[in-house]
């Protein structure tokens, strides 16, 4: 019964640090950018888009699609970065918490890093 006392105590402190990474998630930004920083999006570790920036000099009403491109890209490599930084928040997470062994954590988290 002891064993079972511990995995319940392991499993709320894995419970309080999964409600406080995501909390971090919430707030933490990153910014990904195209055409060598004229095109700026910033989104939360979630993907909640915060902001978007776009150099003027990129507003050309004849070429909308470049500007259209450049969007997508700046918000792809936003993408990329919120990804990671979530995948670190979440493994920070778990970090120290002795799983059971073949325990999957969602996103492909791997316990302790």
């Amino acid at each position: 019964m002891k064993d079972l006392a511990g995995l319940m105590k392991q499993a709320q402190e894995m419970q309080s640090r999964m409600r406080e990474a995501q909390e971090r998630l919430e707030t933490l930004e990153v910014t990904g950018e195209s055409g060598a920083g004229l095109i700026r999006v910033t989104l939360t570790a979630k993907g909640e888009m915060r902001a978007l920036a776009i150099d003027p000099s990129l507003i050309d009403p004849a070429e909308p699609e470049v500007l259209e491109d450049l969007i997508k890209a700046a918000h792809a490599d936003a993408r990329r970065k919120a990804e990671t930084a979530q995948q670190k928040v979440l493994s920070e997470a778990t970090q120290g918490i002795g799983l059971p062994p073949g325990f999957d954590m969602p996103f492909g988290i791997k316990p302790g890093g």
